[in-house]
């Protein structure tokens, strides 16, 4: 499993708006990508400007083909919320924490 992390620094008070935007407009074309597991939207209680986002694949070659030839289409959807650029961090997901969940939510 891999993960894209994307860290993004939000103008204040758009969380609402931009968790809706994810919705309606962001996980639709994420669930047409090969090799999509979930999005999951990290709210930070203590830093209103901060927020992450984690996408699962099912391999890094998913999430690489995503970020090359989706993303770029994809990032203008977050900009009208950025005070800042966004950070993007490609991770491998070590599943032996939690390879059970995965391996059920897999199949």
């Amino acid at each position: 499993m891999f993960a894209r992390f994307l860290e993004l620094t939000i103008k204040p008070d758009t969380k609402t708006d931009l968790i809706n935007v994810m919705k309606d407009q962001v996980l639709p074309v994420l669930k047409k990508c090969h090799g999509f597991f979930d999005l999951i939207p990290l709210e930070v209680e203590a830093e209103p400007t901060k927020f992450y986002v984690l996408s699962l694949w099912h391999d890094k070659r998913d999430a690489e083909i995503f970020h090359n030839d989706t993303f770029p289409t994809v990032r203008p959807m977050y900009e009208q919320f950025l005070a800042a650029p966004i950070a993007v961090k490609l991770c491998h997901v070590d599943e032996s924490v939690t390879a059970k969940k995965f391996t059920a939510l897999a199949a």
